[in-house]
């Protein structure tokens, strides 16, 4: 879905970390919401399924990147609040 890159790379280009995360945020609803109309499209039996399964399997890869970088700008702020 175009619009999980588009607000990924939206936030890194903003000036805080806290708009950065913010946009992060935001692209995980976007991806969450793919992977809904996934499960909406394969109920309907609209698409090949393999093509879904493959969809939905890139998805939650995307998800996990998204968690990951959410958890090492949390690592970075709690090591900057230390310092």
């Amino acid at each position: 879905m175009v619009s999980v890159g588009s607000n990924i790379a939206e936030g890194h280009g903003r000036l805080g970390t806290g708009e950065y995360r913010q946009f992060l945020g935001i692209a995980r609803g976007s991806n969450f919401e793919l992977q809904t109309q996934l499960e909406i499209a394969r109920a309907l039996g609209i698409g090949d399924s393999k093509l879904l399964d493959d969809a939905e399997g890139l998805s939650h890869e995307v998800g996990k990147m998204i968690f990951g970088v959410l958890e090492g700008i949390k690592d970075q702020r709690v090591k900057a609040a230390c310092n």
